[in-house]
């Protein structure tokens, strides 16, 4: 290849394949935001200092003397909010027009690879100011580790270089945030990008003409400079106006009420309000993870489609598993924080049995159901009822995530926040 861009793109595309709701520019956009985080990331490491001691007054010193330097934080901050999103719209997209099946499998786990990448990266670098909201967010999010069977106290205590975050642990989240995270990034998001131009480009509708074959440049590359325009306008617009977040020095002595993962953590942390340890950070997480990788090597009945949700019986079951995953996770919540608690309620029973099989039985019990009584009469294809268990899935995960955000007040309670 002579060059990058020819590594990326092959010389020609389909014209249809130009469509913006394709692929919405996704890809490319992650890609765009690896690259704003490694330069911006690149200007912080001449102010930042990685220990406890430092750490602080030297994001202190960049916002107040250093000209641009808040603004530059906020960059890197923002950016790394939008790299997870799009990132994760990114893999909905891939999913739901059904480009991670037969030649394309392989490079579907890779993608999944890149997504955990960019979760780790907002994770080593949340810790990096050192301020209250970093601690307690990356212990809280440290301590769940801790609830791995057999070995989870062992890595845990690995992570954090002891029995809690010090210098070790910044240090360690540092390197690891600003060197080897973003070579990993760099290099797997290249070779995914290969890996699509080697299976023949974006996923197309099977039953459509694929139109004519045009020239990437200018045809590609300048929707592609459009879309880059825009997204760091907005980028930038957003760090203009909403400063990175940064609260006192990080007191070890003092924990904040709620004490809250980050984000992307919360809906795991909302699992184990209502689920034994073992199964809300263990066994659920990893049949997910396990499930999601497992998906692209299934034997189904027929080639994908290239349509989004795959068909008409697709889409209808697709929205109906998501209403019901929706309704089910909500009153689950409110039953389980309002009505029922299974230590009161069966005290004599082992805690696992009682906080983690029985609403588990009850849980699949409810999906039964509704698999009984509503999508067999739908009779779904192999791909179609795959893809009503991932939207139940992402579903729970979203009203999981939410409600550890917006709706987990003091001591974890449930609250309503036009209610304060």
């Amino acid at each position: 290849m002579r060059n990058i861009l020819l590594h990326l793109h092959p010389a020609k595309v389909s014209e249809h394949s130009l469509t913006f709701h394709r692929t919405f520019g996704l890809g490319g956009m992650a890609a765009l935001l690896i690259v704003l985080q490694i330069l911006t990331g690149i200007l912080l490491r001449f102010y930042y200092i990685p220990s406890p001691a430092e750490a602080y007054n030297s994001i202190i010193f960049l916002k107040t003397h250093v000209a641009f330097g808040q603004f530059i934080r906020n960059i890197h901050y923002w950016s790394g909010v939008f790299l997870l999103l799009i990132a994760f719209l990114h893999f909905l997209r891939v999913f739901f027009t059904g480009a991670y099946r037969e030649v394309r499998k392989v490079n579907w786990l890779f993608g999944l690879f890149l997504l955990f990448l960019i979760v780790l990266s907002n994770f080593t670098g949340y810790l990096l100011p050192w301020d209250q909201l970093a601690y307690w967010a990356i212990t809280v999010s440290t301590n769940i580790i801790g609830y791995f069977p057999f070995f989870g106290n062992g890595l845990r205590m690995t992570i954090i270089g002891g029995n809690e975050l010090g210098s070790d642990t910044l240090q360690t989240f540092f390197a690891f945030h600003s060197a080897m995270i973003p070579f990993l990034l760099l290099a797997i998001v290249i070779y995914h990008f290969w890996r699509v131009r080697k299976a023949g480009g974006i996923m197309l509708p099977s039953d459509e003409e694929k139109g004519e074959a045009v020239p990437v440049n200018p045809n590609l590359v300048y929707r592609e400079f459009i879309v880059a325009l825009v997204l760091i306008a907005v980028l930038f617009l957003f760090a203009a106006i909403f400063n990175a977040p940064l609260l006192e020095k990080a007191n070890p002595a003092y924990s904040m009420n709620p004490t809250k993962a980050p984000w992307y953590f919360a809906g795991v942390q909302e699992l184990l309000m209502h689920f034994h340890p073992l199964f809300a950070a263990f066994i659920i997480p990893l049949s997910v993870l396990a499930f999601l990788a497992w998906i692209p090597f299934i034997t189904y009945d027929e080639p994908p489609s290239g349509h989004w949700f795959i068909s008409e019986k697709g889409k209808t079951s697709a929205k109906a598993t998501g209403i019901f995953g929706a309704v089910v996770t909500i009153a689950g919540i409110l039953f389980n924080a309002w009505v029922l608690n299974f230590e009161i309620m069966m005290p004599l029973l082992p805690a696992f049995i009682s906080n983690g099989i029985i609403p588990l039985f009850i849980l699949l019990l409810f999906m039964a159901a509704f698999y009984r009584f509503y999508l067999k009469r739908l009779k779904l294809s192999k791909a179609e009822l795959v893809q009503a268990v991932f939207v139940f899935i992402l579903t729970a995960f979203i009203v999981l995530t939410l409600t550890g955000i917006f709706f987990r007040g003091k001591d974890m309670a449930i609250f309503f926040p036009w209610n304060v």
